[in-house]
């Protein structure tokens, strides 16, 4: 019989083995990577890795709003565009709308449009009234100063214009490449978890200034999985 692991409730592998998985977790190893690391099931992992990403998405929902300077701007994942056929979000992709605070954190949410109505009840719902909001020159965002936003800045990406001095959305796009170059590797993510590896790459980026490994670890130990 194993002991008690602190970790995972009702686990039916010990804490040095999870700890391993976390590890392995940690540095963004695959299912099957793990597995073959720790000697541990492909199925098993999956449902490890599948609670940690259930437990990190939670985390993430419950971020405070976004204050100071902030930066907004959409991105699509998926496969390529349909030949044929353009706009945004155009050729079936998932449209996810990113709001990025400066100094701070990362937030997306998946949006089924690009329209004014659907960005702007994310904006008022995620985003403090007294901010300095930048964004590209998408139509949708006109009249956020209207609403009560304290200022609001473009790039017109367009125009060529791709940002001067504070004016730009450098941090948010930022975000973008690092979450697009971190999916590929998966080869393809099944539609209904795509949510999940989202926001699982929303809470690395956030933290890729900490030992992800000990405060994974932490956070399974005051609250487990």
């Amino acid at each position: 019989m194993y002991r008690v692991n602190r970790y995972y409730k009702a686990a039916k592998i010990s804490e040095s083995k999870f700890r391993a998985i976390m590890r392995c977790f940690s540095e963004d190893l695959s299912a099957s990577q793990t597995a073959r690391m720790t000697g541990v099931s492909v199925r098993s992992i999956n449902a490890i890795f599948l609670r940690i990403r259930v437990r990190l998405a939670a985390i993430c929902e419950v971020q405070s709003r976004a204050r100071g300077v902030v930066e907004i701007d959409e991105s699509y994942f998926g496969p390529r565009r349909v030949p044929g056929k353009h706009g945004r979000g155009a050729g079936g992709k998932t449209i996810v709308f990113g709001i990025f605070q400066r100094g701070d954190n990362v937030f997306t949410q998946i949006v089924p449009d690009c329209r004014k109505v659907t960005l702007m009840k994310v904006i008022r719902g995620r985003i403090s009234m007294e901010s300095v909001i930048h964004s590209d020159g998408w139509s949708a965002y006109d009249g956020l100063v209207d609403v009560g936003y304290a200022k609001h800045f473009r790039v017109n990406h367009h125009l060529d214009e791709f940002g001067q001095k504070d004016n730009h959305i450098n941090g948010i796009e930022s975000f973008w490449s690092f979450a697009k170059r971190r999916m590929v590797k998966f080869n393809g993510i099944a539609h209904h978890t795509f949510y999940l590896h989202l926001k699982e790459t929303e809470f690395r980026f956030n933290h890729r200034k900490d030992d992800l490994y000990k405060l994974l670890l932490r956070l399974f130990r005051e609250s487990p999985l």
